[in-house]
């Protein structure tokens, strides 16, 4: 036994070089944390040149039984701290007795902590409070955000190695559906080569994910008029006339682009986040119509925090302006134990990455993971036109799983919560979608008590 000992405690020595503190207590929230978070840095790369910030909250239920997830939130570039905040952490801003520079923390009594220990990850590099030491360090790229992240999961559990046993889950949403099954492709190619150490790997949640950009966003269109949004004439007349493809557009077909402009009009006032709340101008500032940009999806920050608050609705944006306000506070920072100095400030969404897409279709990597011994949660919110539900079926149906049962609704208190299928393959592999009723980009923001009720089911192996 002593000999397999010797080389763990040895790459515990040697290799890893992690900082870490408690945090007992935070701005804003009124009495000492009642959860065990900690924080820190984890260096990997080229002599740790890349020191990635992370948030580790402990199960409140059973942190030796219950299971050690990784969450890593979209963008690419937005900081977990946000999925934190304003999606499955146990913390969340108070907004009726929050005010101007003073925002106010309270407990979310549907954080996913309640059920698993999360790891809330700053990655890539250069998102939230992680950093590089040289500047080329800040090149990164979908497989090598992966890498990283693999090899961050290492040494955190080499110096952490009360949870290897806990089962573990890859999870996350939005842009990191194209990054997760890389990291548990890694995972799993790496306990096959014998790396220290061995993870006890059992699956993956994608919550509305990016498969691919493109095809994403061309299942915009279809779902617009399953919701209502683009009528049967004008989508069955773009699809003729478009030849089905909306992305690749011949500038030469005059009738394709007409349609498309029309197809625009009729959605350019509509959130892409949610199509039943009030869309503001500041979400889309640079948009333009045939291009079906992502970027719909994200705020700039300093529109909304100097907008006039009178004669304007409320929008969703608006709640993001307390993460700006907290996060960049110095006494925050302190109590997180953020090295100084190392960001000039902390943003929601990083826009500026130097960040090369090299995964433009993350299909392949589902379907090696389709052939290995592990169970996957894919999940939509049903009102999200930015990443539609109808995009996510697509490409988990080109997977060719065997279908398990009946496209069927699941309840939460005794309402519908949404609908789920099963898949499975070889009897090693199987595969939930459901969709969020309700939800939106992403779901657990929208609908809290639903999207926690489904991963403590899910995660115990019941029927959602």
């Amino acid at each position: 036994m002593l000999h397999l000992l010797l080389p763990l405690l040895l790459l515990i020595s040697n290799v890893v070089q992690s900082h870490s503190a408690i945090v007992e207590s935070l701005p804003g929230f009124p009495e000492d944390l009642p959860f065990k978070l900690e924080t820190g840095y984890v260096g990997v790369g080229d002599l740790d040149e890349v020191q990635l910030f992370y948030y580790f909250i402990e199960s409140e239920r059973s942190p030796k039984a219950d299971p050690l997830l990784v969450w890593l939130t979209g963008g690419p570039g937005c900081s977990s701290l946000s999925s934190l905040l304003y999606e499955i952490g146990p913390l969340q801003f108070d907004f009726s007795s929050s005010s101007g520079t003073k925002p106010i923390l309270k407990s979310n009594p549907y954080a996913w902590t309640k059920v698993a220990n999360v790891i809330f990850l700053d990655a890539p590099v250069g998102t939230g409070f992680s950093y590089a030491t040289a500047e080329a360090g800040y090149n990164v790229s979908d497989t090598s955000s992966a890498a990283q992240a693999y090899e961050f999961l290492r040494k955190w559990l080499l110096s952490h190695p009360n949870f290897l046993a806990n089962p573990l889950y890859i999870t996350g949403d939005s842009y990191s559906g194209v990054v997760i099954p890389i990291i548990v492709k890694n995972i799993y190619d790496g306990n096959e080569a014998g790396n220290v150490p061995q993870m006890n790997i059992v699956g993956y949640t994608l919550g509305n994910p990016v498969n691919c950009d493109e095809k994403d966003m061309s299942f915009r269109i279809p779902y617009a008029n399953k919701m209502a949004l683009v009528s049967d004439e004008l989508y069955e007349t773009t699809k003729t006339d478009c030849n089905g493809d909306f992305q690749n557009v011949d500038p030469t077909n005059s009738a394709c682009l007409i349609d498309l402009e029309m197809v625009s009009l009729c959605l350019e006032k509509i959130f892409l986040a949610q199509i039943l709340e009030p869309s503001c101008n500041l979400i889309s500032p640079n948009h333009t119509r045939l291009k079906w940009s992502r970027s719909m999806l994200e705020e700039n920050a300093v529109d909304v925090v100097s907008m006039p608050h009178e004669s304007r609705p409320w929008c969703r944006p608006y709640n993001y302006i307390y993460s700006y306000i907290w996060a960049n506070d110095k006494n925050v920072q302190e109590a997180l134990h953020v090295r100084e100095g190392t960001k000039e400030e902390w943003n929601r969404c990083n826009h500026t990455l130097s960040y090369t897409k090299d995964v433009l279709d993350s299909v392949v990597y589902n379907k090696y993971l389709s052939q290995k011994t592990l169970r996957a949660l894919v999940y939509s919110g049903d009102h999200d036109i930015a990443i539609p539900y109808v995009a996510t079926l697509d490409w988990i149906r080109s997977l060719n799983l065997t279908l398990e049962g009946s496209w069927s609704p699941w309840f939460v208190e005794g309402q519908v919560a949404g609908y789920s299928i099963l898949y499975s393959e070889n009897s090693k592999f199987d595969l939930t979608f459901t969709t969020i009723k309700g939800g939106g980009h992403t779901a657990p923001e929208y609908k809290p008590k639903q999207c926690l009720a489904m991963v403590d089911r899910w995660f115990s192996y019941y029927p959602l």
